[in-house]
């Protein structure tokens, strides 16, 4: 029996499994982090994170015996920080992947580097803290990512997982540290996804609820594990990773290094993921809900408002650059828009168009990974959204490929489980793993005529960002 864990934005999950994939055991609980909007400030409260933890952890051992559990694997959102004190407590702030405070910070880290480094990632933060909370940065013994502090929290031990060959360049090194002046001793050492970290000691068990003894498997970020919990582990599978952001990560079998791009080593070697992030997507139509006054109705009855409009929303489209935008353009500055707002559109109109939105941004992502020569055949997708066929058959049309809806939709714990297995021996073999366990359960196949449709579309959503991107950039800069 295998207990998996993913901290997620807005909720965190829990399971236990059989070793053959069979759930035994899921429970969840609602998240909640602050939201400062313009200030690019965007933290977590990892006190619910830990009773949150706790709270699923009673109610999957309920009805299991403690002494079955072999392991436990731990996954989670990033790149968020978690500066950690020399007691083993969680300081604040805890800056999420979303969180942009440190875009002068990024700009002091581009000076050593000849690529691009967005305020989202790890070291902008760190430096962040140790220029505007220099109390924090003192106090703090370890520097950590949202997964790796939960497993420090139950172990004691304290790890950096790196999710593959080529991805240094967005973490750090030795000289890049010691040329921006920071401690790096508050950084741990590299390790692979998958790896033990260490076992639960008697305070993390105390803590948590868990037995003392058991290892810890660290599984590292979200869109890693969730690779190998659609299968998308054979080159020409895409993972479509829906849920507060959009993730794409396609498994190709070479390398590509393009800066609108990330590229870097597949956990299931030998391959290679090509990712692209995309900043708001399920965050895009959650903030068109709260803002129509919707917020008490259910995503299934909201998102039934688009179903009788066409495709195009009656010529509308949205940019859903609500924090700015990852890839393919990495600017932060980017906004979002409505483009041909007009007396006759409503709420049913704006609906349709965010969600094409969508589907216009991963296009974009696609494309770009097409030039380089990495093909996407199919898009295995996850997460909350993968529940809309509405949006799952929008994201078809406009990209023109297959979506396939894996059985389980609970792509981070079952990614988390293949990895416990390696860590405990009974499989040597990801890719292998991963494809027994996963099955699919629906298919839908692009509408071609409606792909026709959509073509004008996304050409108007690509010239509409182009022609926007200079204003974005003023307004930026205004008091």
């Amino acid at each position: 029996m295998i207990a998996a864990f993913d901290i997620g934005t807005t909720v965190l999950k829990g399971a236990l499994f059989a070793e053959d994939g069979t759930f035994l055991n899921f429970s969840s609980r609602i998240l909640v982090s602050s939201d400062a909007g313009e200030t690019g400030c965007y933290e977590a409260d990892t006190g619910r994170w830990k009773s949150a933890f706790t709270e699923i952890t009673a109610e999957l051992l309920a009805k299991r015996p403690a002494a079955e559990l072999r392991a436990v694997a731990i996954s989670g959102n990033g790149p968020t920080l978690v500066p950690v004190g020399r007691d083993g407590s969680f300081l604040e702030p805890v800056m999420t992947w979303m969180d942009r405070r440190g875009t002068l910070q990024a700009g002091k880290i581009r000076e050593h580097q000849d690529f691009y480094i967005d305020p989202t990632f790890y070291l902008p933060k760190a430096l962040w803290i140790m220029d505007e909370c220099p109390e924090i940065y003192d106090k703090s013994e370890y520097f950590l990512s949202c997964p790796e502090s939960m497993a420090f929290w139950l172990t004691g031990e304290a790890l950096t997982i790196l999710p593959g060959s080529h991805f240094e360049k967005y973490f750090w090194n030795d000289g890049l540290l010691d040329a921006l002046g920071i401690d790096k001793n508050k950084f741990p050492g590299f390790r692979k996804p998958g790896c033990i970290a260490g076992r639960i000691t008697a305070k993390g068990s105390s803590e948590s609820g868990l037995p003392s003894g058991v290892p810890v498997v660290s599984a590292g970020p979200d869109f890693l594990v969730t690779l190998l919990g659609t299968a998308a582990v054979y080159p020409g599978r895409a993972c479509d990773r829906a849920g507060t952001s959009e993730g794409i990560n396609l498994c190709s079998e070479k390398y590509i290094e393009d800066p609108r791009l990330m590229g870097y080593g597949h956990v299931a070697e030998p391959w290679f993921n090509v990712s692209g992030i995309i900043s708001t997507s399920g965050r895009a139509l959650d903030w068109l809900k709260s803002r129509l006054g919707c917020g008490a109705e259910s995503f299934a009855d909201f998102l039934k408002a688009a179903e009788g409009v066409r495709a195009g929303a009656d010529k509308l489209i949205f940019l859903p650059y609500l924090a700015g935008e990852r890839a393919p353009h990495w600017d932060p500055a980017a906004r979002g828009a409505f483009i041909g707002l007009g007396l006759n559109h409503g709420r049913n109109e704006m609906v349709k168009a965010v969600l094409e939105s969508i589907g216009y941004a991963m296009r974009d992502v696609i494309d770009v990974m097409a030039e380089n020569h990495a093909s996407v055949d199919e898009l295995r997708i996850t997460g909350g959204p993968s529940k809309s066929p509405l949006w799952n058959q929008i994201k078809a049309d406009i990209t023109g490929r297959k979506i396939l809806v894996p059985d389980s939709t609970e792509s981070e714990l079952l990614g988390n489980l293949v990895l416990a297995l390696r860590a405990l021996g009974d499989s040597d073999d990801l890719a292998g793993t991963a494809d027994r366990i996963v099955s699919i359960s629906t298919v839908y196949e692009p509408d071609l005529e409606k792909n026709k449709v959509y073509e004008d579309y996304y050409e108007l959503y690509r010239r509409s960002y182009k022609n926007l991107k200079e204003i974005f950039a003023h307004l930026n800069k205004l008091a």
